[in-house]
């Protein structure tokens, strides 16, 4: 049984990748797909790295065996770089993950595909709560593309050509590292960037709310994906998060930081950033997930405490 992680060298491919070396999942090979590679990861003889251009053409044929089991497609180009290049958007988020279905497609065996999606694909109007199948009103191309997927892997699985689970990730926060092109990216930055000593800007206002996940919850829940039972009907589901403002999560960090912590945030608004991430649901339905299983955090100074423990025994 072979695993495939595309984006495998992001901070989820990195994290996935991890988790699934330490899982009772068995499979004789997790192959981890980029377009480059840290220089190390792990010392599995079970993991393999390759640097690859996924657009370019027959790498994806050659990549998808009689081997392959599950596909985590987790290759993307972010929103606010999906935005200022609209061209390279739908290549890489749309026409890449079509060209991996139809690879799927043409093998014997029927290849669990799990494609992480957002809640991007939402827009405009919407209720307080969102739930599964809530009209997708993306109101951007990233969001565009990802509902494009969306369509396409709920038709390959209705289909039978392959059994497809789509996850909408909540932001994921405090990611480690620093900042990328993402509209979300400033979630994470104002809470890492104050308890590391740094200052950071708010694009946004407090009273923005958003939904949100830590990356230990959100890698579960990924893990988990390997083997739950997809749903019928629709394939596509909102992973469990919590509802907080801007405002709520910076006065956690006072609490949790301190007045230094909390000082080091200060406020340089982005209009086109808070309008991207205002149009994104900040409340879903969890209860959907948590009854397949998947997991939500309890609260968000435990988010912000296990970040701090992780820098620390990252340090050690």
């Amino acid at each position: 049984m072979q695993i495939i992680i595309t984006g495998g060298c992001g901070f989820l491919g990195q994290k996935l990748a991890s988790a699934l070396l330490h899982s009772s999942l068995s499979f004789h090979q997790l192959l981890l797909v980029d377009l480059n590679m840290p220089a190390r990861l792990s010392d599995s003889p079970r993991l393999h790295c390759l640097v690859a251009d996924l657009t370019q053409p027959g790498m994806i044929e050659a990549l998808i065996t009689d081997k392959t089991a599950v596909v985590y497609h987790l290759a993307a180009i972010v929103s606010s770089h999906a935005e200022e290049d609209f061209d390279l958007g739908w290549k890489v988020n749309l026409e890449l993950c079509r060209q991996l279905l139809e690879a799927c497609r043409q093998q014997t065996q029927k290849i669990r595909f799990v494609f992480s999606s957002s809640l991007a694909v939402y827009g405009g109007t919407l209720p307080e709560c969102v739930t599964d199948a809530t009209a997708l009103t993306p109101c951007s191309s990233y969001g565009a593309q990802k509902a494009a997927c969306e369509l396409l892997i709920n038709d390959y699985s209705r289909k039978g050509f392959i059994e497809g689970l789509v996850l909408r990730l909540p932001t994921i926060c405090v990611r480690p590292g620093k900042s990328n092109r993402a509209a979300s990216s400033f979630v994470s930055a104002i809470i890492r960037e104050p308890l590391q000593g740094e200052t950071a800007s708010c694009p946004v206002t407090d009273s923005l709310r958003l939904w949100i996940s830590s990356p230990a919850t959100v890698i579960h829940n990924l893990l988990l994906a390997a083997t739950v039972c997809a749903p019928g009907d629709g394939r596509s589901i909102n992973l469990p998060g919590i509802s907080i403002t801007v405002g709520e999560m910076l006065t956690t960090l006072r609490e949790v930081g301190g007045e230094e912590a909390r000082s080091r945030v200060t406020h340089q608004h982005d209009g086109a950033i808070e309008k991207m991430v205002a149009s994104w649901p900040g409340r879903t339905d969890n209860e959907p997930a948590l009854a397949l299983g998947f997991v939500v955090d309890k609260a968000f100074d435990a988010i912000i405490r296990q970040f701090l423990a992780d820098n620390r025994e990252a340090a050690l």
